[in-house]
C-alpha cells in the first residue's frame, strides 16, 4: 500500500491546537484527507507559521522533507480563522517553487459553526477562495460533526 507522508502546517493563532481534528480527519480520511482514502498517511511533521508574516515557512518544510513529506498541509484554522490568512497563498507559491511539494490548503472539514459566520461576513465570496475551500467544504453532516 502506498504511504502518503505528509507535514501540517497551521495558524500560530492556534499554536496550543493539539490538532485532535486535524488527526481526526486524516483517519476518517475526512476533509482534505479524503484524497488519501486507500492509502496510508504518515504524518512526518506538525508546526505553526509562527505567526504573520510565516517565519517558520522557509525552515519548517526543509525538516519535513528531510522525513519524506511528498505534500504539506495548511490546516483548516488558516482557512476558517478571523480573518483568514492573509498569507495563505503565499506559503503556497513558496513551498511548491523552492521544495516542488505539492501543497494542499486544508487539513480537516470545515466545521458548520465557521461556515456560517463566513458566509454571512461574504469572507469566501471573492477568488480564490472558492479553490481554497473547496477541499474541506464537505457535506452538512460531516462538518456538524466538527464543530
Amino acid at each position: 500500500m502506498e504511504t502518503q507522508k505528509i507535514g501540517i502546517i497551521i495558524c500560530d493563532r492556534y499554536r496550543r491546537c493539539a490538532g485532535g481534528k486535524c488527526f481526526r480527519s486524516a483517519r476518517l480520511r475526512e476533509g482534505a484527507f479524503e484524497r488519501y482514502k486507500g492509502m496510508a498517511v504518515e504524518v512526518v511533521g506538525f508546526t505553526s507559521c509562527d505567526g504573520c508574516p510565516g517565519g517558520n515557512i522557509e525552515y519548517a518544510v526543509d525538516e519535513m522533507v528531510a522525513n519524506g513529506a511528498n505534500v504539506v498541509h495548511l490546516a483548516t484554522g488558516m482557512v476558517v480563522g478571523y480573518p483568514p490568512c492573509p498569507y495563505i497563498q503565499d506559503f503556497h507559491d513558496f513551498i511548491t517553487t523552492k521544495y516542488g511539494l505539492e501543497v494542499v490548503y486544508g487539513t480537516h472539514p470545515i466545521p458548520e459553526k465557521y461556515l456560517t459566520v463566513h458566509s454571512k461576513l461574504g469572507t469566501w465570496d471573492e477568488q480564490p477562495w472558492d479553490v481554497i475551500t473547496q477541499p474541506t467544504m464537505t457535506t452538512e453532516e460531516v462538518r456538524l460533526s466538527y464543530d
